[in-house]
Formats: C-alpha cells, structure tokens, sequence
C-alpha cells in the first residue's frame, strides 16, 4: 500500500510576549495533532518551542524588548510562511496571535492578517470567517464578516452591494473546496434590528441587500433574504444554513464566542492556501504563567491539515 503524504504546515509563533508559543507548544504535544502533519515553526530565536519540531528563526528575542520588535518578528514569519506555502515548500499556514498596534509599529500598515495575507499572496480580495464545528448549541456555526476591522460609523458606507456579493462567492467557494460542501445554503445576516421590519428602522436592506441577492440569484447561490441577528445565528447552529454573513465585525464575532468560545478557528477565504489561526488574541496578561488554553490553536491546526488534504486531493484529480 502506497504511503499517504503528510502535508506540511507552516506555524507562525505569533508575538513573541504573548501566548502564541505557548499555546502551539501545547497543541504540538497532543499526539493527534502532531502525528498528524509535518511542522515547520517560523518564529524568533529566545522564545519556547517543542523539541523535535522544524523551526526556522526569523531574529532573536531576549524576552524583553520594544513593541515595535516584537511586531517586526510577528510579521517577518507570516511573511515568510507565505513565500513557502506559495512556492510549494508547505501546504498550509497556522499563524499564532499577533498584536495589531505592534504591527503597525513595524512598518506593517494592514490591520490584521487577513488583509495581510491578502497583499502578501497578491488575490483581489479576502474574508474572515469564524468557524466552529461544535457550539454550545450542538450544531456547527460558521460567520463570515463582510466587512472587517473598522469604525462601526464607517460600515454603512463599507457594505455595497458588491462588497456582499464578492464575499458571499467567497464563502460558497470556500464551503465547496475546503469543507466539501457542495450545496451550500448562506443566510444573510440584516444589518438593522428586525433586518429593518420593511423599512422601519433603515433602508440599508432594501438598499442593500436587495441588489446584492439579485445578483447572488443569477448566479445559482442559495442565500436568504437578510435575517434578524437575534435568531439566525441560532437557526444555523441548529442546522438550517451552512454558514451566516455578518454584516459587521462585532454582530459575527459576540455571535460565534458566545457559542463556541475556545473552540473556534478563523479561516481566511480567497487565498490560493488554507490558513488558520485560533479564535483568541495574544492575551499578554497570562502569557508566561502556563496558563493558556490551547485548545483553539489545536483545532486551527487540524483544519489547516485537513484543508491541506483536501486541497491536495483536489489538485491531484484535477491533474489526471
């Protein structure tokens, strides 16, 4: 019998004063998780990594040292992940928490890794989508934010009709390829309480939302009519959708940490890549204490491996 491959996956440490060694240490000890891929670990020389792991330095931290350093080493090993993934040296990326503020510090303008990943893999546009395969209310939930890290005064101006086409596609092509879903059924999440009830409390639906399935239809998507945001998180956790589309940062993310603290994973959709990373931040606040939790960052690596077979199995059928 033929030996299966085992993809290779690149692991960004994160920040280096925060949690992000910790929690990939931990994960990497879970021999599910270990076993299951190869790892290439992209971080500084000074920070705790599991013995045996490939690890490849990106500087040097003493332990001590200027947010503006500490950035710089966070964002040279996301660099360097994708100059792997996308010369073919690795499969996927995990990428550990980053703090944003050090980041920009660096010289990096972007606010978060999705729109980083995004520049540095040279696609016309991403998403950032929360998933969890098991909630607090049994089902999976998976919300995907069309628009992303800005002033909530800004989002009326930010979600276009385009703007929701574009990362509705993304969530249907990302359902069929990475999560084999064929037939994906997307609800839409409305931006106003009640999605507006008609018109009552704002036009953004009409508005909206309305020109933006017209062209969602045309194209064969089964996406909804925009939904309340207090019931149609719990509708798709109960089964009823494959994923939501949030209208916002906030109303996506109370939704999904509510029911799935810990345990989810954040996915960027519209990489040419899997990449993953877990659902929490770089909680400098316990770093160091043994305290945190790797739970998140476990299931962020076995759905990156997990993608990576995916889309290397599709990639070798295509090939035939």
């Amino acid at each position: 019998m033929a030996t299966v491959r085992k993809p290779r996956i690149a692991i960004t440490l994160g920040d280096p004063r925060g949690i992000g060694p910790e929690v990939v240490a931990k994960a990497l000890a879970e021999a599910a998780v270990r076993d299951a891929a190869r790892y290439l670990l992209l971080g500084p020389d000074g920070v705790a990594r599991p013995e045996g792991i490939e690890f490849e330095s990106v500087g040097v931290w003493s332990g001590t040292g200027s947010a503006r350093l500490a950035g710089a080493l966070a964002g040279r090993a996301v660099e360097r992940a994708v100059a792997l993934v996308l010369d073919g040296h690795a499969d996927a990326i995990v990428t550990a928490p980053a703090h944003k503020p050090a980041l920009r510090e660096a010289g990096y303008p972007w606010p978060g890794h999705t729109e980083m990943l995004r520049e540095l893999a040279g696609v016309p546009a991403t998403a950032c989508c929360l998933a969890a395969e098991e909630t607090a209310l049994g089902g999976a939930l998976r919300v995907v934010l069309v628009t992303g890290h800005i002033p909530l005064r800004d989002v009326p101006s930010a979600l276009t009709p385009s703007r929701l086409v574009e990362v509705t596609l993304l969530t249907r092509d990302a359902l069929r390829r990475f999560w084999e879903c064929h037939a994906p059924r997307l609800a839409l999440c409305g931006l106003n309480p009640h999605a507006s009830d008609a018109g009552l409390f704002g036009d953004e639906e009409e508005r909206i939302f309305v020109p933006a399935l017209e062209s969602l239809r045309a194209l064969g998507v089964d996406a909804t009519d925009p939904l309340p945001a207090d019931t149609v998180f719990v509708r798709a956790a109960r089964g009823e959708f494959h994923a939501v589309l949030a209208p916002y940062h906030d109303v996506g993310m109370a939704a999904i940490k509510t029911a799935a603290f810990g345990a989810a994973v954040n996915v960027t959709l519209g990489l040419p890549f899997p990449r993953t990373s877990p659902d929490h931040g770089t909680a400098f606040d316990i770093a160091g204490t043994g305290r945190a939790d790797p739970r998140s960052m476990a299931r962020a690596i076995a759905l990156a491996v997990t993608f990576a077979r995916r889309t290397a199995t599709t990639a070798a059928s295509a090939a035939v």
